[in-house]
């Protein structure tokens, strides 16, 4: 088996491995820049699994920025019928597309 970790950032639990790409919330990092995250909830090297309470002592994720992009548009439709009363609001949610260089347990 792989060494995957689980990393918590934006709010959200992204089980990665090395040589993934995920997109993530928005970090503020520029574009080829390294960021490490120590924010890591279980780490595993494919024989033995540490569990953190909440996190991990001494591990973290070391991400390769991409890029920063914007996810796909998701419509907000409200009305009530026959009052004449209709809204519409939109969102595009801030993201930044990464690839995990390394995992340190």
């Amino acid at each position: 088996m792989d060494a995957y970790a689980v990393l918590e950032t934006g709010g959200k639990q992204y089980r990665v491995t090395t040589g993934m790409r995920l997109e993530i919330e928005r970090l503020a990092a520029e574009v080829g820049t390294d960021v490490e995250l120590s924010t890591v909830l279980a780490v595993s090297d494919g024989n033995e699994i540490k569990i953190g309470m909440p996190y991990v002592d001494g591990a973290k994720v070391v991400l390769t920025i991409d890029g920063q992009i914007r996810g796909k548009k998701v419509i907000n439709f409200k009305k009530k019928r026959r009052k004449g009363y209709s809204r519409t609001v939109g969102h595009r949610q801030e993201l930044t597309a990464a690839t995990v260089k390394s995992i340190v347990a």
